[in-house]
């Protein structure tokens, strides 16, 4: 059955009309003929949408009951079995109500997809999950509901719904968006001008990153060379010299001036050794270039002007910025320099920056030798030197009789010029063409093959043997050079590898990313198999192409072991780059290997923090679950009793034992299943902005009234609402009230009072007990943790971790400090609604304050 498509509406806040461009859709598709339906819409009041609603099947809901309230949900097994063309799903990034089969909406909408039914859905950019922390930063509200980025990137359209910032508070302010009594707060906090327009900007620059992906993919596939200059990309070429940091400055300079624009620094390690880098420059410049928002490339290439501009035509990069030549003059005899080459060959497309720098002209160390060994012009200069000059030189001896000693120099100069320009084969072929030039027409006797002195024929034979060793000794030293220069290069990329693989820094991802940088490929892939007969997977895979199925279809395969392969494709590589290769392939079965030692190692770690909290549970309840059964169990035993007649006041007494022995049980059963909620991070808040008074008053409502301790409450009216979820506030509150109102002498009042500080509301409860000292204050928020000598019946030393752990999941902070006086102050920082997330930071003890 063929995957269902997904379309997805993109905006920048709620509001802008995702979900009624969405239904828009469904009736131009309902209009075609198209089986469309309403999966789940919610049109949170609005009216425009409410009518957009009308003349569309909506398949109902599933209801469910959750702390005491009803919710509705979508229900993904009814639209399976009415199963539409096309099913409308709202809000993507949704959180299901606890008791639906997926914690996720998205996980039902995949479902919907994996049976072949196309979905329409909506979501906005500060759902995104990668974009969290940075919407946090924009708004100071963060958002517990996300969805994966990854399933947004999956979907097979994505539509961007915009509107300016203006035209959506003029909507909030003519109630089309929020209820009346909603329209202050929120302009004044989420939709303030400022907000939305970073939030405009955050999504714009998303959907360009997703459109500029899909160019990418256009290009790859059609094999499009030319520059599209869609937008602003420059390539920053650095040679590891000082000036790079002067560079990669200047191009972000350049960025910024355009909308989206990125940098793209890159080093390339030609093969003849014509650039000195030093590798801790470089370092220093890859993490500049990191902290200006670009990307660092190293790429391996013989000609570095051709890899420079192939490497920018790569990336449809629009701008290339190089630094003035650091050659002295006279040095400009070997060649025009790689900025002046890239300047003429890079052709319209492309616009090259000659930055000016204070190493400019200063000189730096230019081998003679170019190119691959001895590089493609030098060779043939030496075939012209090699078969003309021998020619050219007999045309002028035959005019000037110089005698055959100088003659036999003459030509010896030339097969020695011919071997130092083009090598062996160059000076072999001048020496024959010598040799025998001046056999016909310089030694007696001349126009004849034959020698008539023997001195002669020994001058000719050591000619032969001068020519033949000057040649072998020049092919031979560039061989050299050209093995010293690659072994150079290989090393410099072997040790950023190496770094970057110790200090734990580069994922399996970016690892192949390097390496398909690294040799031009199209396509990385390690690909892995448990034993011989089992067939391929692939743990890790970047680049563009088919998947492999095997090492063999790849172009290049590098064996790691006798189960693992680094499968690459796009071209086949010489012999001579396989080292390199086989270092890469190493390097990345240690990544893979280390990424599996940890997971495992968070698994032992998970299994050991389980061992612990399970040991520690079973030392504790084992006296406190039985103490209250024992004590039930003794009365229930008394009153079904026949051998004595109990009056109206002890069975009153036994039942009023039977019913506090059950509380107790209800209590450490309750604070035991709240503990393993938060172990296992199953505790999902639903934040809500809510009055403090609204919740703390049914939280003081457990309180034994028979405590000793009465409990005062002061909370102004004037409070800011706060974002918590309430059953967990009440919770916490209860546990902490509860702890202050059991170690609080008789007679002693238990103060509990709101204060607001900037953007945050505390809630302090003091009491006037024995108090904690500084080094057991954190330790008493452990779980199964007692402090002093609590007796037994006290508990079992949950309710403050459960109570701290509840608030830190509601985003806020609980701790201890002294109460001026004696006794102890528990601390409940909470996020005022509308507040800029964050650290929330401490307020000033009392003691400080005064």
């Amino acid at each position: 059955m063929a995957r269902g498509k997904l379309r997805i509406y993109l905006g920048a806040a709620p509001g802008v009309g995702k979900t009624y461009a969405m239904l828009s859709e469904a009736h131009r598709r309902v209009e075609r003929g198209t089986d469309c339906v309403v999966a789940f819409v919610e049109h949170h009041g609005r009216p425009r949408t409410e009518v957009m609603l009308r003349g569309l099947e909506q398949v109902p809901r599933r209801e469910l009951e959750y702390r005491g309230t009803v919710f509705t949900e979508m229900d993904p097994d009814a639209v399976l079995a009415r199963r539409p063309k096309v099913a409308l799903v709202d809000e993507l990034a949704h959180t299901n109500v606890p008791g639906t089969r997926n914690t996720k909406r998205w996980q039902d909408v995949e479902e919907l997809l994996a049976a072949g039914i196309d979905v329409i859905s909506t979501v906005n950019i500060q759902h995104l999950e990668s974009l969290g922390d940075v919407v946090e930063s924009i708004t100071g509200v963060r958002q517990q509901e996300t969805v994966p980025d990854e399933v947004v990137r999956r979907a097979d359209q994505i539509e961007l719904v915009d509107m300016s910032p203006q035209a959506l508070r003029r909507r909030m302010a003519h109630g089309n968006i929020y209820r009346p009594d909603k329209v202050d707060a929120a302009l004044s906090n989420y939709f303030r001008p400022g907000n939305l327009t970073a939030l405009r900007e955050l999504a714009l620059l998303w959907v360009a990153d997703r459109v500029d992906a899909y160019l990418q993919q256009y290009r790859s596939e059609h094999r499009v060379s030319k520059i599209w200059g869609s937008r602003e990309r420059i390539v920053v070429g650095l040679t590891g010299g000082p000036e790079g940091r002067t560079l990669i400055r200047r191009a972000a300079r350049l960025a910024e001036k355009g909308a989206g624009g990125e940098v793209l620094a890159v080093y390339i390690a030609r093969s003849d050794g014509l650039t000195s880098a030093s590798p801790k420059e470089l370092a220093v410049q890859r993490t500049l270039v990191e902290d200006l928002g670009g990307t660092f490339h190293h790429v391996v290439g013989d000609d570095i002007p051709a890899a420079l501009l192939d490497f920018a035509r790569g990336v449809n990069a629009t701008q290339i910025v190089l630094g003035s030549s650091r050659r002295k003059s006279w040095q400009y005899v070997f060649g025009p320099g790689v900025g002046a080459t890239v300047a003429r060959d890079s052709g319209p497309d492309l616009d090259v920056h000659i930055v000016t720098h204070e190493e400019a002209a200063q000189g730096r160390g230019l081998p003679i030798a170019r190119g691959a060994r001895l590089g493609r012009s030098r060779i043939v200069w030496g075939w012209l030197v090699g078969l003309g000059g021998p020619l050219l030189l007999t045309l002028l001896l035959s005019h000037v009789h110089l005698g055959l000693a100088n003659d036999v120099l003459l030509y010896l100069a030339l097969t020695v010029a011919a071997a130092l320009l083009g090598g062996l084969y160059p000076a072999l072929a001048s020496a024959a063409a010598g040799s025998l030039l001046l056999n016909w027409f310089f030694t007696p006797p001349v126009n004849r093959i034959t020698i008539a002195d023997p001195k002669n024929m020994l001058a000719l034979a050591i000619f032969v043997g001068v020519a033949v060793s000057v040649a072998s000794v020049v092919d031979l030293a560039a061989r050299r050079t050209h093995q010293a220069a690659r072994l150079r290069a290989e090393s410099e990329i072997l040790s950023f590898l190496a770094g970057d693989v110790l200090r734990g820094e580069t994922s399996l991802e970016a690892l192949l990313e390097r390496v398909r940088e690294t040799f031009g490929m199209t396509s990385a892939a390690l690909l892995e198999r448990q034993d011989d007969l089992a067939p391929w997977t692939c743990a890790g895979r970047v680049g563009t192409g088919p998947p492999l199925a095997r090492p063999e279809d790849a172009d290049v395969d590098m064996p790691v072991g006798d189960h693992m392969a680094l499968a690459l494709t796009g071209r086949v590589l010489p012999a001579e780059d396989r080292r390199v290769l086989a270092a890469f392939a190493s390097q990345a079965a240690v990544v893979l290997d280390r990424r599996r030692l940890r997971a495992e190692a968070d698994q032992a770690r998970a299994l050991a923090e389980g061992n612990r909290i399970r040991t520690a549970l079973l030392a504790a309840v084992s006296h406190d679950l039985r103490t209250p059964l024992a004590g039930i169990k003794a009365a229930v035993s008394s009153l079904r009793s026949d051998d004595v007649a109990w009056s109206e006041e002890d069975r009153a007494e036994l039942l009023e034992g039977i019913e506090e022995g059950a509380d107790r049980l209800d209590h450490l059963v309750g604070n035991l299943l709240d503990m393993s909620r938060l172990q296992t991070g199953t505790v999902t808040p639903l934040i809500r902005e809510i009055d403090l008074d609204e919740v703390v008053p049914m939280a003081l409502g457990g309180i034994p009234e028979d405590s000793g301790a009465g409990v005062e409450l002061d909370i102004p009216e004037t409070l800011p609402m706060v974002a918590v979820d309430a059953g967990l506030l009440e919770r916490t509150v209860a546990n902490v009230v509860e702890n202050a109102v059991k170690y609080s002498p008789p007679g002693e009042t238990v103060l509990v009072a709101a204060s607001a500080h900037a953007d945050r509301v505390e809630l302090r409860v003091v009491d006037r007990g024995p108090g904690v000292p500084e080094e057991a204050k954190d330790r008493i928020f452990e779980p199964f943790q007692r402090h002093g000598d609590a007796p037994r019946g006290a508990g079992v030393g949950l309710g403050l971790a459960v109570a701290r752990g509840f608030a830190e999941a509601m985003g806020g902070t609980l701790d201890a400090e002294d109460t001026p006086g004696g006794g102890l102050t528990m601390v409940l920082t909470l996020r005022a609604a509308g507040a800029r997330p964050g650290p929330l930071p401490s307020a000033p003890t009392e003691r400080q304050a005064s």
